[in-house]
């Protein structure tokens, strides 16, 4: 049955403690990596790209939904919350996905879709068929449509046989009634069953519409963050485990409600690409950036949905160096950063395609024939317009690519001091932004020019006499500080320099 009770039986964690404060990657199984000839990314595809992940820096995995859906392409119409959707593969694929990341210490977090199902789901195709059925109060019903309702530019009740039903993103994803405890207590076995089988965590899909109080009052709503923090409850009852929200009209807000886990911070991209650019109060607000301690704040450049932004190749007119300083930006500030799919090689977006699809186009791992070695076969989707240029196979031989500077700035990453230290020391002059990350006797001093003319970048908070090495480019000589702890950093347009003890 498929809403048959789950209890509680956390099998641990092998994974470091602070695994969750490295970066993280956003994963679309479907484009990522074929392994049959069908022309759909699965999970043998991705088992076999773990390597790369693993040598890329990464932490953690997001994978968007893999459980069976009844749109067979985004997964967020959710058909069976406990099932393995079959064009990605068996529950003994998941397993041994699971195994083969943590034994590279990998997390895998879920995308869980808890604001709506499928219409296929058979809760809905009981509550819908009678209006006794047992599951009628799982969904949300009018006996007339109740008027006066938009839910981003459409009517949210939609006409069924036997009433109205409340749907805001489609009507074929059905609204879960979370005020009915019954639900509620549904969600919490289904998110039990996967952490049973060992799964790091979740991503929350839409948790600021979780709950309506009327036409007017259907974002963000008091019950939608007291949800929220019963799920951060029930992870916590298992070890070494991490959330991530989606909120984009509150972010903030949602990540103080769950301190223990994140939200991704909506907005904040737009000022990462814009300062990344040369805009100087964008790097203002980067530099002030995050109001909240982390790692309760989620960062991104973009991701798979197209209100995020395109990716950040098209944002920044593929110009590298720019690209480079928009990683920079992120990946060494705190808070917890998600690198999209095909984002550490200037992956483009697709052409003649709807908004969203243009974003979740194959990975191109090396060029030929449309098929950038993502599958044998016939891809379910054309390719990025920069297939025949932006390749895993053509950065991997070049030591300036956007890849390699990826890589570096990840191992950066996994310095204590950066993953978990604390930021301060900033200073922003014109066009220049410099900080200090500290972790005990630990420093790491990053200074970035994002602009078009060399800057001298002040920077204080040394140790006085203080030596600290070059970490990038490695090339530099050391910086020592004067007796009074500090020291002046000149950098080339467009470029940055990280030092540390």
């Amino acid at each position: 049955m498929f809403d048959a009770p789950v209890p509680h039986q956390d099998p641990g964690s092998t994974l470091p403690p602070e695994w969750y404060h490295g970066a993280m990657y956003e994963v679309f199984v479907r484009a990522f990596q074929d392994s049959d000839g069908d022309g759909i990314g699965d999970l043998q595809g991705l088992i076999a790209r773990l390597d790369y992940l693993r040598d890329l820096g990464v932490t953690g995995l997001w994978l968007m939904p893999v459980t069976a859906s009844q749109d067979h392409d985004h997964g967020y119409a959710v058909a069976d919350y406990r099932a393995i959707d079959p064009q990605y593969g068996s529950m003994a694929d998941f397993d041994q996905l699971l195994a083969e990341a943590h034994a590279r210490g990998m997390g895998v977090i879920l995308d869980y879709v808890m604001n709506h199902g499928a219409a296929t789901h058979p809760a809905f195709r009981e509550a819908r068929a009678a209006r006794d059925s047992a599951y009628r109060d799982w969904f949300l019903w009018a006996d007339t449509n109740p008027g006066g309702w938009s839910i981003y530019g459409g009517d949210p009740w939609h006409a069924d046989a036997t009433g109205h039903y409340f749907a805001a993103f489609w009507d074929q994803m059905p609204d879960w009634n979370l005020r009915n405890p019954a639900v509620l207590a549904w969600h919490h076995d289904n998110l039990r069953f996967w952490l049973n089988r060992g799964v790091d965590g979740f991503r929350f899909d839409a948790v600021g519409n979780l709950v309506e109080n009327g036409a007017l009052a259907y974002q963000n709503q008091r019950e939608s963050y007291a949800i929220v923090k019963s799920l951060e409850e029930l992870i916590d009852t298992y070890a070494n485990r991490y959330m991530v929200t989606e909120a984009p009209a509150d972010p903030l807000g949602f990540a103080r409600m769950h301190p223990g886990g994140s939200a991704f911070a909506f907005g904040h991209q737009h000022d990462l690409v814009a300062a990344a650019r040369g805009d100087t109060r964008a790097l203002e607000l980067v530099a002030g950036f995050p109001p909240v301690a982390p790692p309760t704040i989620a960062t991104i450049l973009s991701n798979h949905d197209a209100f995020a932004g395109q990716r950040v190749y098209d944002q920044l007119g593929g110009d590298h160096a720019r690209l480079k300083l928009a990683a920079t930006l992120y990946l060494l500030q705190p808070g917890v950063p998600f690198i999209y799919y095909g984002e550490e090689i200037g992956m483009a977006g697709g052409s003649d395609m709807r908004a969203d699809e243009s974003l979740r186009t194959p990975m191109s791992w090396t060029h030929g024939d449309h098929r950038p070695a993502f599958t044998t076969g016939t891809p379910f989707r054309g390719p990025s317009v920069n297939a025949a240029t932006h390749t895993v196979e053509a950065q991997r031989a070049d030591p300036d690519s956007l890849l390699h500077f990826y890589r570096a700035m990840l191992a950066l990453r996994r310095r204590r001091s950066v993953a978990t230290g604390g930021y301060g020391d900033v200073v922003v002059q014109g066009a220049s932004l410099g900080f200090i990350r500290r972790a005990g006797a630990e420093l790491t001093i990053v200074a970035i020019n994002t602009g078009d003319t060399a800057v001298a970048v002040p920077m204080r908070g040394l140790a006085p006499g203080a030596s600290y090495r070059a970490l990038w480019p490695s090339e530099w000589l050391p910086l020592i500080a004067d007796g009074d702890g500090a020291q002046t950093i000149v950098l080339r347009p467009q470029s940055l320099a990280v030092f540390g003890s």
